[in-house]
Parts: structure tokens; C-alpha cells; sequence
């Protein structure tokens, strides 16, 4: 079987059990399978770009890394990348920002990432580049005469087309993925997203997967990302994550536990998750010191200052609430800012009664398939989860809530933490079955089925 070469905008380091993003923990499970290359920014800067290349191995994984200068992050990831494409990606059109020297930088550095990596593929090696911060670069690779099958897939949403035509040179940037064969997207909403602009602003011709347009055509198809199923039940089977539940445990109480695991992004749907907690103790009193919202949001992004305002709005929610309600002996919501190894989100997610995965907006959200999977067969916990992520379409035994709404998040709780035995089970037992039919081994075959 030919190499697979992933390209995206960084590279994980792989460590086992060590934390991870879901992205991270994907590729690597299908690069480990594949003898494959990853390649990326090393996420450090230096004063003046050089290209050089930085070869390691971890893992089994092969990586090739790159630093970028100053200008290039501030331009291409805190600018185009995340103050642009991010929030309008996610439907936040009112804290999308467009400036000249972003998108200037955001094609800086994808014909750098172009002209680095193109003498690391060779002949019959696939190339899989992925997320919204590269979507430029099969153009760039192309135009090096790069004559491989070059696929791209987005992790994010795809918006709708009254709010992509908001960005600049909109038309542009799509068109640029034409340059790639196949353009994979998490769900049918995004792929149908997607195929309208084509349509209706292209005038491309659609006929079943295939997108054509000019002399140009690619295979545009739904292919949601699963989770490394047998990966992540071994370590949520294993001693480290029996001493994070025993002490998770241990310090509850015999309280009950709702559980959260976000990384710091206005996206996640924070502030209405505590929204809906604070509804739920008061419409509640009886629950109130007998349950306890542990949530963890590891910060992001710090130098972009939407994410500074949203870690602030959290900080003093947080403090509010707990004001209200909290006794000397029990405190509503341990709220941290800070990453834990998946090992031990695994104990964590086994000790809870229920998650709360309430994204606002979200292309897939792999934690809400790490709880199920972590969760006792005999006695699992209820997965609480917002129909606006892309694995409300998976999970659809899930308790689906419009996160927006106080009042049906409080109902979702008091219904989770009163579900019957029976009924838990059975949820668990669905949800794990889709699971396990759609890991990423599943993800990673038919994507690159394909693309080949």
C-alpha cells in the first residue's frame, strides 16, 4: 500500500496516554497504520523563516516540522486562521475580522508549507491535508506540479452560503479547493453547505458526489471522524484511570457528578452550559449539595482577544454561581483551567453521572464519544448533548438539547440523573454499537478509499 502523507497546521508529539487534541489522537492512530509522514508547524517561532526541517520519530510516526517567523503566526493563525475562518466557520459572523495583511499571510504560509513538503512526497504516496487553516495549499502543491491524489478534509463546519459570501474574495478560496480530488466533510448538513455555494455562486455542475466546475472536478463527500475505539477503552480500562476515578470519587462525596471537557472557545457553548446549571439548582433546591459540575477547559488561542474576553465572562460566571449557591461544605462547579491526560479524563468521564457536550457549533466533538466509551456497561452515565455537534447525527441516543435554552438544559439534567438503570444501558449500549462500526480506522478507510 502507498505512504500516506498527512499535512495540517501542527504536529503532535505523539506521547501514549498524554493529553491530545482530537485531531491529534486521529491522525496518529491512522499514520501508525500506514507507515505515513505527518507534517506541520512545530508550533515554535523564530525570528526570520528558514524552511528547515525538523525529522523525527514518535511512536511509530514519522513527523516533519517547520517553524514560522512572528509575522506568519500573527498573520496566518491568530489572524486569517482564527480571528477570520474560525469564528465564521462556527457562525459567528460577529466576531469574524478581516483584514488585508491576514489573508496575505494565510497564503504566505501555505506556499510555504507547499514548498517545503513537496520534495518529502513521493511517486504514488496519497496526501491528506486537513482543516481550515490549509485549505490553499493543494492549489499551491498543484501549481509545483505536484501530481499526486491530494485529498482535504475540514474538522470545522462548513457555513452556510448568506455567510461565507461575508468573507472576502469568498470565491477564491473555494475555488482553491478544487484543486484537491476528494474534499471530505464531517456531516451531510456541511457537505450540503458546501454543494449550495458550488451551485449558486460558482455555477458548478453537481452530479451525485462529483462537483465539477470548468475543466475542474473533485468528489465532495460526508465522512464524520471517529474515534480510536480500542485504543481509548484500553486506556480507560487501566490502572492510571482507576486512581483519577477512585480519587474523583473520593473527593464527590457520594455526590453526584456532571462532567465537562472543553477546550476554552466562545464555540464550546460555556457560558450557556453554566447557564443551564445555575436553572437547573434553582428550579432544583433539593439537588442543590447533592451534585457537583466539574468542568475542564484547558485555555487556547490566548493571544486573540475574543478568548481572552470569553476565559473572563467564564471566570466571573463561575464565581457568581458558586457565590449563590455554595455551602461551606460543597461548592457547585470546580471549574479548571487546564489539560488533563485522556488516561485520566477516561477515570474522570467513568466516575460521572452525566457529560454536558453543549457546543454551540461543532464539526464532529470527539469527547462526546470518549465518555461513552469510558462509561461501566453495567452502570454507565448519560451523555448530554447539543443537536448543533456533528455527533448528535451518531449519537442519537444521546439526550439531544438546543444549548441555547436554560430550561432544556436543566430538564436534560434532571432527566440524566433520574434515568433509569434499564434506560442507560440501552442508550449506551446504541451508542457504543455506531461507535464501533464508525472508528477511525473506518474514517481513515473510506477517506482514503477515495482518494485512491
Amino acid at each position: 500500500m502507498s505512504r500516506l502523507v498527512v499535512i495540517s497546521n501542527r504536529v503532535s508529539k505523539w506521547k501514549q496516554g498524554g493529553a491530545q487534541g482530537g485531531l491529534a489522537v486521529a491522525l496518529n492512530s491512522a499514520l501508525r497504520q500506514n507507515n505515513g509522514l505527518w507534517f506541520g508547524w512545530s508550533g515554535q517561532r523564530v525570528e526570520t523563516f528558514t524552511g528547515h526541517l525538523d525529522i523525527e520519530e514518535h511512536g511509530g510516526v514519522r513527523t516533519a516540522t517547520i517553524d514560522l517567523d512572528e509575522q506568519d503566526v500573527d498573520e496566518y493563525y491568530n489572524g486569517f486562521a482564527n480571528r477570520t475562518l474560525w469564528p465564521l466557520f462556527h457562525y459567528r459572523i460577529d466576531l469574524a475580522e478581516y483584514e488585508r495583511s491576514f489573508g496575505e499571510g494565510y497564503e504566505r504560509v501555505n506556499n510555504r508549507f507547499a514548498d517545503t513538503v513537496l520534495p518529502l512526497i513521493e511517486p504514488g504516496d496519497a496526501v491528506w491535508v486537513h482543516d481550515y487553516h490549509l485549505i490553499p495549499l493543494g492549489y499551491r502543491l498543484r501549481k509545483l506540479g505536484c501530481n499526486n491524489k491530494v485529498g482535504f478534509f475540514l474538522h470545522t463546519p462548513w457555513p452556510p452560503t448568506r455567510l461565507l459570501v461575508a468573507l472576502p474574495y469568498h470565491q477564491r478560496l473555494v475555488e482553491s479547493l478544487f484543486a484537491y480530488d476528494v474534499v471530505g466533510f464531517q456531516t451531510e448538513e456541511w457537505l450540503e453547505s458546501f454543494r449550495h455555494y458550488c451551485e449558486k455562486e460558482l455555477g458548478a455542475n453537481i452530479d451525485g458526489e462529483t462537483i465539477s466546475y470548468g475543466d475542474l472536478t473533485l468528489k465532495a463527500i460526508a465522512c464524520p471522524i471517529g474515534l480510536d475505539h480500542t485504543e481509548f477503552l484500553a486506556a480507560s480500562q487501566s490502572e492510571d484511570a482507576d486512581k483519577a476515578h477512585d480519587k474523583m470519587r473520593a473527593s464527590l462525596q457520594d455526590r453526584k457528578l456532571i462532567v465537562g471537557v472543553d477546550r476554552l472557545d466562545y464555540s464550546k457553548g460555556l457560558e450557556e452550559r453554566f447557564n443551564g446549571l445555575e436553572r437547573f439548582f434553582t428550579d432544583n433546591p433539593e439537588q442543590q449539595r447533592e451534585v457537583v459540575m466539574v468542568q475542564i477547559a484547558p485555555p487556547s488561542r490566548g493571544e486573540v482577544e475574543s478568548y481572552q474576553e470569553i476565559r473572563a465572562a467564564l471566570d466571573a460566571q463561575t464565581g457568581r454561581i458558586n457565590g449563590a449557591f455554595a455551602h461551606v461544605d460543597w461548592t457547585p462547579i470546580r471549574y479548571a483551567n487546564r489539560g488533563y491526560p485522556r488516561v485520566e479524563l477516561a477515570g474522570i468521564y467513568r466516575a460521572a453521572k452525566a457529560a454536558l457536550v453543549t457546543p454551540l457549533r461543532d464539526g464532529m466533538n470527539l469527547v462526546a464519544k470518549e465518555f461513552v466509551v469510558a462509561q461501566d456497561p453495567e452502570d454507565p452515565g448519560v451523555l448530554i448533548l447539543s443537536r448543533f455537534a456533528g455527533a448528535s447525527l451518531q449519537l442519537t441516543e444521546a439526550l439531544l438539547v438546543n444549548p441555547y435554552s436554560a430550561e432544556e438544559l436543566s430538564d436534560a439534567i434532571s432527566t440524566a440523573l433520574a434515568m433509569p438503570l434499564e434506560e442507560r444501558q440501552r442508550r449506551w449500549r446504541a451508542m457504543m454499537d455506531v461507535m464501533e462500526k464508525t472508528d477511525v480506522i473506518w474514517w481513515r478507510e473510506k477517506f482514503t478509499q477515495y482518494l485512491r
